[in-house]
């Protein structure tokens, strides 16, 4: 293999650079949506959610119709129903009911149902499925009815579901080997769940995954200034307000400059559970190195990809510490400078590309898919 970051069977991990101007990498919507901050540094923040949502994104967008790569974790589709499309790929047809027009009618009759995925239910519209392991009349019931004041109003329409559903599971109990095939179908189709892992026993359950990828929050490498600037639109919200007022106001949180750095990790031995091939990992990358291109809104002002450094080891349970491969990645001020308003004012300092042997660990080679502007040499031992 041409390229040591492409082989899932070692383990890696990376330092990620960002930086954003006049804009909002990541609202905090208990804080009026201003920038994330840490309020004892006033250090800014990007969760690795945040950061996921936008690898998923990417690689919705540049992927879109091709195997391997659906996003599980999306809008368009709820994921129960792509849960019981998992079982029906793998040839499982879950215990269904069909629910009666006055049982649809009765919203809160549904509400209750649709609060039992633990207990092996999911409702699609008006068809309620069942993948508990409970076979006999009493014990579903038990199941249904959960706490009995709570559902004493529709108690008798549990009761009828629970005898029906003892009726249809007769001779079509889902065994955990049938668990284990719908996984294997919703790992081979979706790319988040085979990199970041899922719960996927929201509806019917097919137990869950633990991802070999996983991240930190981005951190802002000084104090950040979260700005509310005000703004005002000449469209009128309501029609009544239109006689009063030719304009609106309105509020725009920013940051007006800030880098920032977050760390990642990969796990051959989870990443051989889930299926890992070295294309999903050239897709992870390349979704790293142009997150911001085709993500670009108003809100988050100018924010680019600032560096990528990847460090692989030849034994896949590692050759050094995680915390002291990050180490070598060394971001500065410049000097003289208090207030940093642009990559210009940091200096990058790490070793150069290849083997790290010199710098005391042996069996661990250094990557740069995005090199920063001005990087310089680390020194051989100083790390």
């Amino acid at each position: 293999m041409s390229a040591r970051y492409l082989d899932p069977k070692k383990r890696h991990e990376f330092v990620f650079l960002f930086d954003v101007r006049d804009g909002n990498p990541n609202g905090d919507p208990d804080a009026g949506n201003l920038p994330r901050v840490d309020p004892e540094t006033m250090h800014g923040l990007v969760t690795d959610v945040a950061l996921k949502r936008k690898i998923r994104d990417y690689i919705a967008l540049t992927r879109e119709g091709k195997p391997r790569f659906a996003i599980f974790v999306q809008s368009r589709v709820a994921l129960n129903r792509l849960i019981l499309e998992g079982f029906q790929e793998a040839g499982i047809e879950p215990v269904s009911l069909q629910l009666a027009e006055e049982q649809m009618a009765n919203e809160s009759l549904l509400e209750h149902l649709d609060g039992l995925a633990e207990a092996g239910f999911s409702r699609e519209g008006g068809t309620l499925y069942y993948s508990g392991q409970a076979t006999t009349e009493k014990e579903i019931a038990k199941l249904l009815m959960g706490e009995e004041e709570a559902v004493a109003p529709f108690k008798k329409e549990l009761e009828k579901l629970a005898k029906e559903l003892a009726k249809a599971v007769k001779g079509r109990k889902i065994t955990e080997e049938d668990r284990e095939r719908a996984q294997a179908k919703l790992l081979e189709r979706f790319f988040d769940i085979r990199m970041f892992g899922a719960v996927l026993s929201t509806g019917l359950n097919a137990g869950q995954v633990r991802g070999p990828v996983q991240l930190t929050f981005a951190r802002s490498l000084d104090p950040i200034a979260p700005l509310e600037v005000s703004i005002t639109r000449v469209a009128i919200t309501r029609e009544e307000d239109r006689a009063r007022k030719e304009t609106e106001m309105g509020r725009k949180p920013l940051v007006p400059y800030g880098l920032y750095r977050a760390h990642g990790f990969f796990n051959p031995f989870l990443a051989a559970k889930t299926g890992v091939q070295p294309e999903d990992l050239e897709a992870l990358w390349d979704a790293l190195q142009h997150l911001f291109e085709l993500d670009r809104s108003a809100a988050r002002g100018e924010m680019t990809v600032r560096g990528l450094a990847v460090f692989s080891h030849e034994d896949a349970k590692g050759n050094a510490p995680a915390h002291r491969l990050f180490g070598l990645i060394r971001v500065e001020r410049r000097e003289g400078v208090e207030a940093p308003r642009s990559f210009a004012d940091y200096r990058v300092r790490a070793p150069k590309e290849g083997s790290l042997e010199a710098h005391g660990f042996p069996g661990v080679h250094l990557a740069w898919l995005v090199r920063p502007e001005g990087l310089e040499d680390l020194p051989p031992h100083v790390g």
